[in-house]
């Protein structure tokens, strides 16, 4: 850990209505009964935000088919205006959503379906992301900021994310690694696993504490590929 992350202070965004409270309480208890019976997923123990790791998840065929899509939609990586100042070095990265008529593709995205126990339609399409040396994505939320001009737009496009589904399909020589800043918690880059974690808290309120930054690559390369939840259907 640096002299800078020891010395760190909570971060928090400012408070904003909650509307789709009562569906994340349901999409958190749904995905908890899931997880907490399925044998090879280890929940972090923590209190503060409820996230849970699946080694093996994809096979390294599967990586490397999948780093190969990431590689065909990159483009340099947008941001949403929440507050972080649209700074160009804030998301250094690549990245793009992929085909989800692709057949490899939504074999991958039924995988993860399955593996919440949250309905198809409610996940995004599958966004690959790449990082070269240097590059990095500093902390953020992923669930919306309902104060923000665009949430109007995406309550109509099936409302809060839920839950967040990421995978790692290589490994990273050095650095990269996934740090949750208000609780301390890093999560090197592991080839294959799936890590997931609860936007919300057990209550459905926002969870403050799964701000998270991609850590800067300090060598070689990192590719991953998300997929969001939504409470509702998407898109």
């Amino acid at each position: 850990m640096t002299a800078a992350e020891q010395d760190w202070q909570p971060m928090r965004y400012p408070e904003c209505p909650n509307p789709d409270k009562l569906a994340l309480l349901r999409a958190g208890a749904q995905v908890r009964r899931r997880l907490e019976a399925e044998p090879l997923a280890q929940q972090v123990p923590v209190e503060q935000a409820e996230i849970w790791a699946i080694s093996e998840f994809v096979s390294d065929e599967e990586c490397t088919r999948l780093m190969a899509l990431v590689d065909e939609a990159a483009r340099p990586s947008d941001l949403l205006d929440q507050g972080y100042g649209h700074e160009s070095t804030y998301r250094t990265s690549y990245s793009g959503n992929f085909d989800r008529n692709d057949p490899f593709v939504r074999m991958i995205e039924r995988r993860i379906d399955d593996t919440l126990g949250l309905p198809h339609d409610n996940g995004e399409t599958i966004q690959g992301q790449r990082y070269a040396e240097g590059q990095e994505f500093r902390a953020h939320m992923d669930w919306f900021w309902t104060k923000a001009p665009y949430w109007k737009q995406e309550a109509k496009r099936g409302g809060q994310r839920c839950f967040t589904a990421m995978i790692y399909l290589n490994h990273v020589a050095e650095g990269g690694e996934t740090h949750f800043h208000n609780i301390g918690v890093t999560i090197p880059p592991q080839k294959g696993a799936l890590i997931v974690w609860n936007n919300a808290c057990r209550d459905g309120s926002l969870n403050q504490d799964t701000i998270h930054a991609g850590k800067p690559v300090i060598r070689g390369s990192k590719y991953i590929i998300t997929k969001w939840y939504r409470v509702g259907r998407w898109g």
